[in-house]
């Protein structure tokens, strides 16, 4: 295996690690060992924890924007209906560990890490996307508004689907926030476009 391939298989053990055990709680040793490093070489590719999380940070945005581009297809309600799915297609991890964005930006914030703000980057990221989408709905004026609405819900979902491990209850509250979503379209009253005879 090659340098690189060595260096991305890093970033991504601790990527799951850092999610699964939190920032704080995984150690230099817990990344060598599961990819099957020494010391000696794993200190080849990264001096420091922090170096890793700075990378592990640039790969979450980096998948994080690959991800919101792919939904750039369709009406606006299907692209943030895409959105408030990721609660059902991540349900099992969500309901073992919590959002991978948000047990991240509140561990180092809990640290007063350097790196808080970058993880933050990645609300930033969701946040201006689901505004975009709400502007062109026609919810011009109240569209940020209407992004960090959507972002509260989803946060409390994940953060009571982790204590409650209750895949019924992520069903129903994304069931619910489709409804909300839906009943956030301009209305388009038969009275108000008929005119005058």
């Amino acid at each position: 295996m090659g340098a690189s391939e060595t260096r991305q298989q890093i970033v991504d053990v601790a990527d799951r690690l850092f999610y699964e055990q939190g920032f704080e709680a995984t150690s230099f040793a817990d990344i060598a060992r599961e990819v099957g490093l020494s010391r000696g070489n794993f200190y080849y590719h990264f001096k420091t924890k922090d170096q890793i999380l700075a990378a592990v940070i640039a790969q979450r945005m980096a998948n994080t924007r690959a991800m919101l581009e792919a939904w750039e297809q369709g009406p606006p309600v299907e692209r943030i209906r895409s959105f408030v799915h990721i609660l059902i297609a991540n349900r099992a991890k969500i309901m073992a560990y919590g959002c991978p964005v948000g047990t991240l930006c509140n561990e180092l914030a809990k640290l007063d890490h350097a790196a808080k703000d970058d993880a933050v980057g990645l609300f930033t990221l969701f946040r201006h996307w689901l505004s975009r989408q709400f502007a062109a709905l026609g919810r011009e004026t109240d569209a940020d508004g209407l992004a960090l609405h959507v972002l509260m819900r989803s946060q409390g979902v994940a953060t009571l689907a982790a204590a409650f491990r209750d895949e019924d209850f992520i069903r129903s509250e994304v069931a619910d926030l489709e409804a909300w979503l839906h009943a956030q379209r301009p209305s388009t009253s038969p009275l108000a476009s008929r005119q005058p005879a």
